[in-house]
């Protein structure tokens, strides 16, 4: 086994990942499901469609139309549609349900994802050792530290909760719910952006083919088969002393 370090080829990579992103699916879903039924989620949403429905029954509109819909009315039907909007943002209730809807959404959605990572990037990864998802188990991969050394639970965190958690996956879902409610525009879709051209050039540009959370975390992700990998510092320099000691042995002869 070579101390060079042996980065795991970019197919198992993808497979892993892929297979990770499977059981994050199932996970956040059923995170999802529990918490809205805890919260109450149904409930607002069904105060707000109720509203909905009564207002635009009232003023003979509809509110769920495209751009184009609403470009094609005509003035009646433009002035009955502003008035059934104007009727429903008068209505407390009902906006007090849409906050309400936007806010659990924004929660159970970071929430859900939150734990979801927890423990399928943090809790079986110090499990199974080597930093390894059940992906990458399957697949032989794992991520040490560059040095060689086992990455220790604080760089793990750093890794799967402040880089693929915080940066790579849940700005991006908060700000996806923010486009869909109409929060945000231009400006969310530009973080978008930025954030996958980051994460492109730095696969692509990088030695050892990293993407954000590992240059975040000094990680890189590697063949299980053929990476020496070390308990610790001590290890490390343990086996260097021997492989010094070794070489020196054969050079005297």
């Amino acid at each position: 086994m070579n101390l060079d370090l042996q980065k795991a080829s970019m197919w198992k990579r993808i497979s892993a990942t892929l297979f990770d992103v499977i059981a994050h699916s199932i996970l956040v879903v059923a995170f999802a499901y529990i918490l809205s039924g805890l919260l109450g989620y149904d409930n607002y949403n069904v105060t707000f469609n109720n509203a909905m429905e009564r207002y635009a029954a009232q003023f003979g509109t509809e509110f769920q139309m495209t751009a184009e819909q609403i470009a094609a009315l005509t003035e009646a039907e433009i002035a009955n549609y502003e008035a059934a909007y104007q009727a429903l943002t008068a209505d407390t209730e009902a906006m007090y349900a849409y906050n309400m809807i936007i806010y659990m959404s924004l929660g159970i959605a970071s929430i859900s994802v939150l734990l979801s990572f927890l423990v399928l990037e943090f809790i079986i990864p110090l499990q199974l050792g080597d930093g390894q998802t059940i992906g990458k188990r399957i697949f032989s991969i794992a991520v040490i530290r560059t040095d060689f050394i086992r990455v220790p639970p604080v760089q793990l965190f750093i890794r799967s909760i402040l880089g693929k958690y915080t940066i790579e996956t849940m700005l991006p879902i908060l700000i996806l719910i923010l486009l869909f409610f109409g929060q945000i525009s231009i400006f969310g879709t530009a973080i978008l952006v930025i954030l996958a051209v980051s994460q492109i050039a730095a696969i692509a540009v990088t030695d050892t083919n990293s993407a954000l959370h590992d240059l975040l975390a000094g990680t890189v992700t590697v063949d299980i088969s053929s990476q020496r990998i070390f308990k610790d510092s001590q290890a490390l320099l343990d086996y260097q002393k021997k492989m010094y000691a070794e070489k020196a042995e054969k050079q005297n002869y």
